[in-house]
Order: C-alpha cells, then sequence, then structure tokens
C-alpha cells in the first residue's frame, strides 16, 4: 500500500468480540482501562500480577497467556522491548490461534515486528503492529495517534477498539511499516528533548528563570506539545518517569540499528547512553538534563 491512509475516528457500533491485553505498564494499563471503561469483553494480564488488581471488578484478570489467549479473539501486546514481546509470542505460538487478531502496540525493531507477523499469518491467525504517538496523558485521554502495518481487513476489525485508545489512526502499509513511523518520529523527539535540555541550561547559565526561558520557548515557533508537556518537569526540576529515559534510549538504537546514519544520530547514541551509564536511565527522558548538567 503506497502512503497512508489517515482514519479520522468516527463512531462504531459495539463489538461482541472479547479482548485480551497483555501488558499493564505505564502505557499499557491506562489503554487497556480504556478500553474496559468502553464496555468491551476485556481479560487482561501481567507478569506482575498486583498491577490488574485495579481490573478485577469489571474484567477477568487471567494468571498465565495461555489462558487469556484461549479466551481471546482480539489479543494487544503493549511490553517494553524485543525481548519481552518475543517471550510472550513464544508461548503464543504454541497454541491454536486460528482466527484470532494479535496487534502489537509496543516499540520494537521492524525486523522482529515483521518476523512476528510471518509466524503468526502461518498458524492462520492475523498480525498488526501498530505503536503509538503519546506518552502517559494521551494514553490515559485516549488521544493517541496510532501508526498502523497490516492489512486493510484487520484494521477495520480493530478499529472499534483503536477508537477508544487514539484520536487519529493511520495506516502506512504492511506489516512492519508502523514500527518503522514510530521509530521515526522518536528519533525527531529525542533531538528536541536534547536541544530543550541543552537550550534550558544555557539560559539558566546567562540568570533567565526557567519559567519564563519555557513560556518563551512555547509560545514562539520553536514551542512543541513535546516542549509543553515536559515544562512542568523542568519548572519544578522534577523528573518522574511518564517516558523514561532508557526507553527512548532503546529507541535511538532501535532507529540506529534499521538505518539512522546522520550528523546528529552519533551525538545522540553517546549522550542518551552516557545518561544511562551515568544512572539517569529510570528518570524520565527529559532528565536528561541533569546528565548534562555534569
Amino acid at each position: 500500500m503506497a502512503g497512508y491512509c489517515l482514519i479520522k475516528i468516527k463512531k462504531n457500533k459495539m463489538s461482541t468480540e472479547k479482548i485480551g491485553f497483555i501488558g499493564l505498564g505505564n502505557m499499557g494499563l491506562p489503554m487497556a482501562k480504556n478500553l474496559e471503561k468502553a464496555g468491551f469483553s476485556l481479560s487482561v494480564y501481567n507478569r506482575t500480577i498486583e498491577k490488574a488488581d485495579d481490573f478485577k471488578a469489571k474484567s477477568t484478570v487471567f494468571t498465565t497467556i495461555t489462558e487469556l489467549v484461549k479466551n481471546s479473539d482480539v489479543i494487544f501486546t503493549m511490553l517494553t522491548n524485543d525481548a519481552a514481546v518475543k517471550a510472550i509470542y513464544e508461548e503464543v505460538l504454541t497454541l491454536d490461534i486460528r482466527g484470532k487478531l494479535f496487534i502489537d502496540m509496543s516499540t520494537i525493531s521492524p525486523e522482529t515486528s515483521k518476523k512476528l507477523a510471518a509466524a503468526v499469518i502461518v498458524k492462520e491467525a492475523s498480525f498488526m503492529d501498530a505503536p503509538v504517538a503519546g506518552s502517559t496523558k494521551p494514553a490515559a485521554d485516549g488521544t493517541l495517534i496510532i501508526m498502523v502495518g497490516g492489512d486493510e481487513k484487520d484494521l477495520q476489525r480493530a478499529e472499534p477498539y483503536f477508537q477508544k485508545l487514539g484520536k487519529e489512526i493511520k495506516h502506512l502499509g504492511e506489516n512492519g511499516k508502523g514500527i518503522a513511523a514510530k521509530l521515526s518520529i522518536n528519533y525527531f523527539i529525542s533531538t528536541i528533548y536534547q536541544g530543550l535540555a541543552e537550550t534550558i541550561l544555557l539560559s539558566d547559565k546567562l540568570g533567565i528563570e526557567r519559567k519564563d526561558m519555557l513560556d518563551i520557548i512555547n509560545e514562539s515557533a520553536s514551542g512543541s506539545g513535546a516542549t509543553k508537556v515536559k515544562t512542568p518537569l523542568l519548572v519544578n526540576d522534577t523528573y518522574a518517569p511518564a517516558f523514561a529515559l532508557d526507553l527512548m534510549l532503546k529507541d535511538i538504537l532501535l532507529a540506529k540499528d534499521s538505518g539512522a546514519d546522520f550528523p546528529l544520530s552519533k551525538t545522540l547514541i553517546e549522550t542518551y547512553q552516557s545518561a544511562h551509564d551515568a544512572g539517569f536511565g529510570k528518570d524520565d527522558v527529559i532528565g536528561i538534563i541533569n546528565y548534562l548538567k555534569q
């Protein structure tokens, strides 16, 4: 499929399919919660079972992947990295999954995503990569941008659920295209956050109050959703993770492996890797400012 198809969210009839959601981390939990709030028949699984406690009242909590997959028609996976996704699908692929639709919303390598798609299709099931643009607040608000790689017929089947998770769906083509778009946008965001952190440190040195500098940035042509969402963290100088620095490092390295070989690439990798090595990996990504201070 050449180019992409932008699908504006519209109202659909309620699906009667059984939905499974694997992975209740910072992003997965609010996303699954939105599916629950929408009234879908939902089952959830998380390796740390306590994270599923809030779903016990209205949904089904399974303690094994096998149980969840057997009792679901459409299965979402939202996990941290390639290793976590591979571990889940190793078990999935031992099961009878004919007719089921798997939607992986994790940020992993295009190579892994394509291999999983091929393996799932051999088992007479369907697979879509559908990573998202947006962090924890858009996940909670249901305003993510969903980037999809997969067949049109599978997108039509998934659309009622995507409606509750995001404000836009971009169908970019075959399996792997959604991941490709995700790595590209995160590469760009990594440059924004390093540039923003360096700018704030410069204005600090020059005696400008952070709030004043951030007001100028956000009201000028250089402002964006990315700068605005990190403004409270920079003003308060606290960096609880909405999107951890380690996750951005992972995505930059995936982008490098996928062909990012540009003047900024080496600098980004060196900076984010050094910030990780210095102990800042668990902070929010804009916490890279604390590493740059050194």
